[in-house]
């Protein structure tokens, strides 16, 4: 599951956006003579010829949009850019051809300057767009009255005049938006890394980052289109509606789930109900400010939490309940597989098994055992990769590919004395610039090997692997034989197609194909993962 936040607002900013560039249009219809009269006498005494066009809505529009490239670029190139993972980045082993001894080159951090730099550009390219857009719109005529963008960029009376005008405030705001974008990134990693049940919680952040959408866009609408001009409507708003979406969420992904079958008259859920009165009296404190009307929308406030929007969550809840306590347990058992995992990780002592490689390794040289050497080097990489890359959810499609080109080299050194036995493989990484899930396509190599090849009968396995911009394409075709009817390998053979499909359904649900089928002379597998 993936946590939604940033979509969420970059969504959220773009609707505003589309908003505000309509109001722009609509206000046009609502000037009255008067006002264009008073508009052209301040243009006329500079001399210039006032348009409506070019000296009003042009101006708006492309201060505008010049605000959302900058967002824009910020959180879809620079932003990715700084946060990727430096897993990437090149290991060198220093093995004297397979010594033990790890060294991590030290990259020098350039995607952290560049960043920066592209930051000062942002925020002269914001200074210098509101610049411009002064010199046609001339805002200071009107006191910046219906040019609230450029007048976060400060007074202007003489447009570009300064070619630096503005970019200190520039800067201070793209300074501002990091420090908030630093805490949405310490949050996300937080809540996708640190917690026990992270799944869980990026559901209800999704569910609150997603319900802003609606509720920071309704007043914005009505407000920049003049449709609701009273104070107290936005009063009720503001107290109402965020008390209804927190008592939504908590009684739905905490207080029901954690209820159980306990009745809603036991101590522990009265306690819990409790909570519902904090967001009302918090919401309609901040929102109303005459005493009266706050002690009486309070109660209102309170009555709407408590007899309509908790019964309502309820039975919204009866709905999903399958599902949320279903991913409740499925989070339970991937910390108890986690715990597992680790606690059998920890077992192995990994510079004991990389010194015994290197030992043998030298060994095999030292009696020429070319082969035997190239495999116990490959079979390092694999240990490597399992100990340092596998913990990890997701890793490059190279690293993938590395594991899978290292198991199939030590399988052909396994079989190579074989003449009836034809392993073919086609894996071409120049357009795999992907992630993938650690060990995903390898369960199908492995399953090739193991039921493919037989010493007795002409076997072939033929691997196929391509990359696009958009897609992962994997195929594996593999000669079929009878199992004798002493095979303990008979009842096992599809168990580990059955764990690649639930995972696959796990990490890539909706974005996967998946095809396995076999003729009694060739088993063939193709796999298609949008990731």
């Amino acid at each position: 599951m993936k946590i939604r936040w940033r979509e969420h607002e970059i969504l959220l900013v773009t609707i505003l956006t589309i908003i505000t560039a309509i109001s722009y249009i609509a206000d046009l219809q609502r000037l009255v003579p008067w006002q264009l009269d008073d508009i052209r006498s301040h243009f006329a005494k500079d001399h210039i010829l006032f348009s409506l066009i070019w000296n009003r809505l042009f101006p708006q529009i492309g201060a505008l949009l010049v605000l959302h490239f900058s967002y824009l670029w910020i959180n879809l190139k620079i932003l990715p850019n700084i946060l990727q993972s430096d897993t990437d980045k090149k290991l060198v082993i220093i093995e004297s051809k397979f010594v033990s001894l790890e060294v991590i080159s030290h990259l020098f951090p350039r995607k952290y300057i560049w960043g920066i730099v592209q930051l000062i550009l942002i925020s002269y390219l914001l200074a210098l767009g509101a610049n411009i857009a002064s010199y046609f719109a001339r805002p200071h005529y009107v006191n910046y009255g219906d040019f609230r963008i450029l007048a976060l960029f400060g007074y202007n009376d003489h447009p570009l005049t300064n070619l630096l005008a503005g970019f200190g405030r520039a800067l201070t705001l793209v300074s501002i938006y990091l420090a908030y974008v630093a805490i949405r990134e310490f949050c996300i990693h937080f809540i996708t890394t640190t917690s026990r049940r992270s799944s869980y919680y990026i559901l209800v952040t999704n569910q609150i980052t997603g319900s802003f959408i609606i509720f920071l866009c309704v007043p914005f609408f009505l407000a920049v289109f003049h449709l609701v001009g009273d104070t107290p409507f936005f009063e009720v708003y503001f107290a109402f509606i965020p008390p209804c979406i927190i008592t939504y969420i908590y009684t739905t992904y905490w207080l029901f789930p954690l209820k159980g079958q306990r009745s809603f008259l036991h101590s522990s859920v009265i306690f819990r109900l409790l909570f519902i009165l904090l967001p009302p009296l918090i919401f309609t404190f901040v929102a109303v400010e005459h005493y009266n009307p706050f002690i009486r929308l309070f109660w209102i406030n309170v009555g709407l939490q408590l007899f309509i929007v908790t019964p309502v969550s309820w039975v919204l809840y009866q709905q999903k309940e399958d599902k949320i306590l279903q991913l409740r347990g499925v989070e339970k058992e991937l910390v108890r597989s986690k715990t597992d995992l680790q606690f059998l990780r920890s077992q192995i002592n990994p510079h004991f098994l990389f010194n015994a490689l290197n030992t043998l390794y030298g060994t095999a040289i030292l009696d020429g055992s070319e082969r035997t050497a190239e495999g116990i080097q490959k079979l390092g990489d694999m240990m490597r990769f399992m100990l340092h890359e596998n913990n990890q959810d997701f890793i490059s499609m190279h690293r993938e590919i590395d594991y899978l080109k290292n198991y199939i080299s030590l399988q052909k050194l396994r079989i190579h004395s074989s003449s009836a036995i034809e392993i073919e493989d086609t894996i071409d990484s120049q357009y795999c610039n992907h992630t993938i899930a650690p060990m995903l396509l390898i369960p199908f190599v492995e399953n090739a090997f193991k039921h493919g090849i037989s010493l007795n009968e002409k076997s072939w396995i033929k691997i196929k692997l391509e990359c696009d911009q958009e897609t992962i394409r994997f195929e594996v075709r593999n000669s079929m034989h009878l199992h004798k009817s002493n095979d303990p390998e008979k009842e096992k053979s599809g168990i580990g197609l059955k764990n690649v499909l639930e995972r696959l359904n796990l990490l890539y649900k909706h974005k996967h194909q998946f095809n396995a089928h076999g003729d009694g002379n060739e088993f063939v597998v193709q796999l298609v993962i949008q990731p």
